[in-house]
């Protein structure tokens, strides 16, 4: 402090001139400017006797040192550039969300949403026909099949012409189009531009794991938009009756035609086994042969009896009795004739018909097992022919509404908030890349 230094070496006094609290940083278009100190009173020694000796008079004062101060920034102020971003910011910002809340909430017109879900049942059951390879997947088909199937009609041009008829859709769609022209349909409108509006009024959602359909039908009359999910239930229901109707009757023609083949192949292989008959003069190898083993069985008997009555006269007669050589000769020719029997079982040599045994019994055992298995077929598709007219008489696939057209009772739509939000998350996107832009090209410069 002053009154602490040396009588005889003051030390300098130093002034800061101060024009703030605190120093702002310099800025260019304010240029630093240098100030005088003003000098500082001399001391006064302290009234009381400090004993601090006070500077001689008369002295040399020595200077005072100066320190450049940089002087306070201007007040910012709105440029040019600031008031083109401010100006583009309410032209594509704030202007159309005006104008889109003015229209949401002045001239949009409330619509209604009536829900309705169905899905496709199917009869599941077993048949006589399953011998054939499984002909009742042919009667119904996957649900979630017939589920796609609906979802692409209730979308098709076919149904919305169908609707149109009954329900007059242009007239109901297009009522408050001179209020509401974004919403509501043009009273001029093509098929196809109503096909367009229609998916936008009408929403899908359709569950493939589950085969579950829901639809939100919107209307500006809560009575119109009930009428008309009815009658997408009604046409839905329709069209399922078509496909049943459908597949039994190709069901029935399948099976009547695989009936119609079967009996064809019974008819053949009888006619086959018929001539193979007329050709052998064989009527049933089986029989003749039983009937030739018979013939074998009575030889051995007589053969057995003749070596009997042989030992016999043997043993109580001579060898030059005429008897014994009766008995053997008797011997001699059977043994002969059961060794004919038994050769033509195996023989190759050609009957009377100009065919071996062998090869005519293969023949027979060959045209046996073909007549036997397309009588079996046959009576199988006669099975499932049954079964299919049995089908034909019950419906296989029917539509199950789980959820009955409902009367709405509240507007939902047009959600005016969520969309509002939207826009202005999309103008102010705009905005910003617009800007983004314009000072990236000025930079560039």
């Amino acid at each position: 402090m002053a009154d602490q230094a040396k009588p005889d070496r003051p030390s300098p006094e130093v002034t800061f001139l101060r024009q703030a609290d605190e120093p702002r940083p310099k800025t260019p278009e304010a240029p630093a400017e240098k100030t005088e100190p003003k000098p500082k009173p001399k001391p006064e020694s302290d009234k009381g006797g400090s004993g601090k000796p006070a500077p001689k008079k008369g002295g040399q004062k020595k200077p005072l040192d100066v320190v450049e101060v940089t002087p306070a920034a201007k007040p910012a102020r709105m440029r040019k550039r600031h008031w083109g971003l401010l100006f583009l910011f309410l032209l594509t910002v704030v202007a159309p969300l005006g104008v889109a809340g003015w229209y949401l909430w002045e001239r949009a017109e409330d619509q209604y949403a009536s829900t309705v879900g169905f899905t496709v049942r199917q009869e599941e059951n077993t048949s006589a026909s399953a011998l054939l390879g499984g002909l009742t997947s042919l009667t119904g088909g996957a649900a979630s099949t017939d589920a796609n199937i609906l979802y692409e009609f209730i979308q098709s041009q076919s149904l919305v012409s169908s609707v149109n008829e009954r329900l007059n859709l242009i007239e109901a769609y297009s009522a408050p189009y001179e209020q509401d022209p974004v919403f509501a349909l043009d009273p001029n409108a093509s098929l196809t531009e109503l096909t367009d509006y229609w998916r936008r009024m009408v929403r899908i959602s359709f569950d493939e794991a589950s085969g579950l359909v829901e639809l939100r039908i919107l209307a500006f009359e809560p009575e119109f938009a009930q009428s008309l999910a009815q009658e997408i239930l009604d046409e839905s229901q329709v069209l399922i009756n078509e496909l049943n109707a459908a597949a039994r009757s190709d069901t029935i023609s399948y099976a009547e035609a695989d009936l119609e083949e079967a009996l064809e192949r019974v008819r053949d292989a009888r006619e086959a086994l018929t001539l193979f008959r007329t050709r052998t003069q064989i009527v049933d190898p089986e029989t003749d042969i039983q009937g030739r083993m018979g013939v074998l069985n009575n030889l051995q008997q007589q053969l057995a009896q003749a070596l009997i009555e042989y030992d016999l006269l043997v043993q109580s007669t001579s060898e030059s009795d005429p008897r014994v050589s009766q008995v053997q000769s008797r011997i001699d020719v059977i043994r002969e004739r059961i060794s004919e029997e038994r050769s033509s079982f195996a023989t190759e040599e050609a009957n009377s018909a100009g065919e071996d045994y062998p090869t005519l019994m293969a023949e027979y055992e060959s045209l046996t097992v073909d007549r036997e298995f397309a009588e079996e077929t046959y009576r199988a598709a006669l099975a499932a022919l049954d079964a299919a007219r049995s089908a034909a008489n019950r419906q296989t696939r029917y539509l199950a509404a789980y959820i009955q057209p409902t009367y709405p009772e509240v507007a939902e739509f047009p959600r005016r908030w969520v969309l509002m939000g939207i826009a202005a998350l999309f103008l102010f996107l705009a905005w910003a890349i617009i800007s983004l832009v314009y000072y990236s090209i000025r930079d560039s410069r």
